[in-house]
């Protein structure tokens, strides 16, 4: 690490910067977690780095193998096709009850998103930190709490695969796009036509995510 300084040992912490490494692919899918080398790159003690790999394994973030081994997983086309129709339908659900629930005040802040997204589009992190933004605020607005907390769980999941459909400018001008077009829907008060735009956004994203992939060579299924 580029970080010299002694680490907080506490296990969430050391959570946290395994799961980024996950994320952002520093630790590649199919690379093996050693223990000994990884406590020592962390210059933390093994027993918080085993409670957040366990926690990692209980978030599908890691992988248990039968030879007690841990390894980051693999990507899988089924996995990943199954987790964004889950996420489409969660996100046109919210999309719809967003229509009836926003304010004047939300719509400002939803427009004020958009309008950061479209400032910092040619910057991949950038963009996407709107973009999840936007998300997140329609869930809030939405006030379903059950389908808050299952976007939640799956935005953690799909995360891991954003960096695969946020690379290329195409694909980021054309989520703005949909985040425009969707937040006029809200505004407009137009349920069924939000949650037309919300599905088919994430189906997109869906459909890029396993066409980049497939030729990455890190693929099961």
């Amino acid at each position: 690490m580029a970080d010299p300084q002694p680490r907080n040992t506490g296990a969430h912490l050391v959570y946290s910067e395994l799961k980024r490494r996950i994320l952002s692919l520093e630790l590649r899918p199919g690379e093996r977690i050693y223990e000994p080398a990884m406590a020592a790159e962390l210059q933390v003690s093994r027993t918080p780095l085993r409670e957040a790999i366990r926690r990692l394994i209980s978030e599908s973030l890691l992988e248990q193998q039968p030879t007690g081994g841990v390894l980051v997983p693999l990507l899988d086309e089924k996995a990943i096709s199954e987790l964004y129709d889950v996420r489409a339908a969660l996100e046109s659900l919210m999309a719809r009850e967003a229509c009836a629930n926003a304010t004047g005040e939300d719509l400002e802040e939803l427009r004020g998103i958009v309008a950061r997204n479209a400032a910092m589009v040619e910057f991949a992190d950038e963009a996407m930190k709107y973009g999840v933004a936007l998300h997140a605020a329609i869930a809030r607005i939405a006030g379903n709490s059950w389908a808050q907390r299952f976007h939640e769980q799956i935005a953690s999941q799909v995360e891991r695969y954003r960096y695969f459909t946020n690379q290329g400018p195409e694909r980021r001008d054309e989520a703005l796009a949909n985040h425009r077009l969707l937040v006029e829907s809200i505004a407009s008060k137009d349920p069924e036509r939000a949650a037309r735009i919300a599905f088919d956004h994430v189906i997109g994203a869906r459909d890029e995510t396993l066409r980049v992939i497939s030729g990455t060579g890190l693929v099961i299924g």
